[in-house]
């Protein structure tokens, strides 16, 4: 899209909308997103939030969020499974090369997967313009080819984009985007005549940027889920919600967090009127629903 002040899609207050319903008379779909990441251990990470990228090998932040990989992931396959609730994992595609056993098992407790780029220690807007549709392109190919299945959404590592990358996902074919953490509902964009669909993610309900970047407590991360879900809940006997619940096995799923998030997703999960959806569930509901805006 060309560059513009505000986004591809027109301003609509949310209290002048068509009602949304969801599936079972439920008031509020809620999508949990477990993000599976790789970090190359070539490529330097930072050695706190706000400082730039150290020398390599950067042992001590690399193997920090290898245990999400080793140990954490486990930890949160247990819980999800044991809350009913089916993952929507975004996935970098290198992560396929390095640890597949992750997304095999992901595939057998019925997860969806989306795109978020090769890796993530490389965002979108830090490639070269003419590199970008390309590495989309590989990473929903390389994804396609493992699972059986193209990925219908994208999140971008650190959810970044460029003035070109709705443009690049909708020649994908792709079904919705997750970047735009401006709704508590979907919404249509207009990409030139395409048409993408945003979904509800949060950086506020989201362990990365307010364990890793605001340290913030576990105790405080999970009364923000418990607070923002009994929000949503009411305001969605009106109207549907949708809360995003964003997560990272490094983070969540050490030991000393993960009792707490268990409790967290109990008490969402024990809620009558919720619908636990995958991304792709909840934008195809809204989509076939007729009241798109």
């Amino acid at each position: 899209m060309e560059p513009r002040d505000y986004g591809p899609f027109p301003y609509l207050p949310i209290t002048n909308r068509p009602r949304i319903t969801w599936p079972n008379g439920a008031w509020l779909a809620v999508w949990v997103i477990p993000n599976l990441e790789f970090f190359p251990l070539r490529i330097g990470l930072a050695p706190h939030p706000h400082r730039p990228k150290g020398p390599t090998p950067s042992v001590r932040e690399w193997a920090q969020r290898d245990y999400g990989n080793r140990v954490g992931v486990w930890r949160l396959m247990e819980v999800f499974t044991r809350h009913g609730i089916r993952a929507s994992a975004t996935l970098n595609s290198d992560l396929l090369d390095h640890h597949p056993e992750i997304v095999r098992e992901g595939m057998r407790l019925g997860w969806e997967f989306l795109g978020h780029n090769k890796t993530n220690s490389v965002f979108l807007n830090e490639v070269r313009p003419e590199d970008e549709r390309t590495l989309i392109s590989e990473a929903l190919a390389r994804i396609a080819a493992f699972t059986g299945k193209k990925p219908v959404g994208w999140l971008g590592s650190g959810l970044s984009e460029t003035w070109n990358t709705l443009d690049y996902l909708a020649d994908e074919g792709l079904l919705y985007i997750a970047d735009w953490v401006n709704d508590d509902q979907p919404y249509l964009m207009d990409i030139g005549g395409k048409r993408l669909c945003s979904i509800p993610y949060s950086y506020e309900i989201n362990d990365s940027p307010f364990l890793y970047h605001r340290y913030g407590s576990m105790d405080d991360f999970t009364s923000m889920i418990r607070r923002q879900f009994d929000v949503l809940y009411d305001e969605g006997k009106r109207s549907g919600r949708v809360m995003a619940i964003c997560l990272h096995p490094w983070l969540v799923g050490v030991s000393h967090r993960f009792r707490q998030l268990d409790e967290a997703l109990g008490y969402v999960c024990g809620h009558d009127r919720v619908w636990l959806a995958t991304g792709e569930e909840i934008v195809r509901h809204y989509l076939a629903s007729g009241v798109t805006f």
